[in-house]
């Protein structure tokens, strides 16, 4: 029997380990990439035993500038064919531009921007190919507003709300579909150290914070459904018709005391 494959980007530990294992649980084959080979090995061994389903696992660092095309290669001389592609790998830089190191602008760029949008550029044509195909990229509500201290981070997710409506609007009439996910807090080890632990239970009583597995199991809801985007939560649709009427004094005042509290 055909196995068809997911490719989850950053599938080690948070959401990527949630998209991993239900889609493992639904009978795919996930090639789960991800710069910790460690974590990534021990959850092969546990998907493949508990779904027995296969579960490759590439070790990469999705910075680098060939990494897509490494990625789509290893597929192609496997036999893989690839129905799903989740971009899924990020991080979040706690400092303005001015004091963030240059390397670090560097791979926060190609980690949310480049290397998702190459993946998608050379997957779409062969799923189109093979007649069936979905990607959900992972977009933030910070893709509306300039937040204090991350503010790099909600940049790169705007670019990433952009493009993926523009493949959407590309890929319409054909079997690939694209969908954005617009999370507000997910509670994984990337937000572990900015939200104040006083705050959390309120965040998840608003609906604004959720636990990685509801959000992944929203996500996946969404995408198989061919949905053009998910937003969970009242308070965050809420916030993407408002923050982008914030002025910038009251963002300016925000960033100011946000910079006072992190010193």
């Amino acid at each position: 029997m055909t196995v068809n494959y997911a490719i989850i980007t950053g599938a080690a530990s948070g959401m990527g380990r949630c998209y991993a294992t239900q889609l493992a649980q639904m009978g795919y084959g996930v090639l789960l990439v991800d710069i910790n080979e460690v974590a990534a090995q021990e959850l092969s061994c546990q998907l493949s035993q508990q779904y027995d389903v296969p579960a490759p696992v590439l070790c990469i660092d999705l910075c680098k500038s060939d990494a897509a095309q490494e990625i789509v290669t290893l597929c192609q001389d496997n036999g893989w064919q690839v129905e799903i592609l989740i971009n899924n790998a990020g991080m979040l830089i706690t400092s303005t531009i001015e004091d963030t190191d240059p390397s670090k602008l560097q791979r926060i760029l190609a980690l949310h921007c480049t290397t998702p949008l190459l993946l998608c550029r050379h997957l779409i044509p062969l799923m189109k190919a093979q007649g069936r195909g979905y990607i959900l990229n992972i977009s933030s509500i910070s893709a509306w507003m300039d937040w204090p201290v991350i503010g790099m981070y909600g940049n790169t997710k705007r670019f990433v709300k952009g493009y993926s409506r523009q493949l959407r609007l590309e890929c319409h009439g054909t079997p690939v579909s694209v969908t954005t996910a617009f999370f507000g807090a997910v509670d994984t080890p990337l937000l572990q150290g900015l939200v104040l632990s006083r705050y959390r239970k309120l965040m998840f009583a608003l609906g604004i914070m959720i636990k990685p597995e509801k959000a992944a199991r929203m996500a996946l809801r969404a995408m198989f459904r061919r949905k053009s985007s998910l937003v969970p939560g009242f308070v965050n649709k809420l916030a993407i018709l408002f923050c982008p009427l914030v002025p910038s004094c009251l963002l300016r005042i925000m960033a100011k005391k946000v910079k006072i509290n992190m010193n």
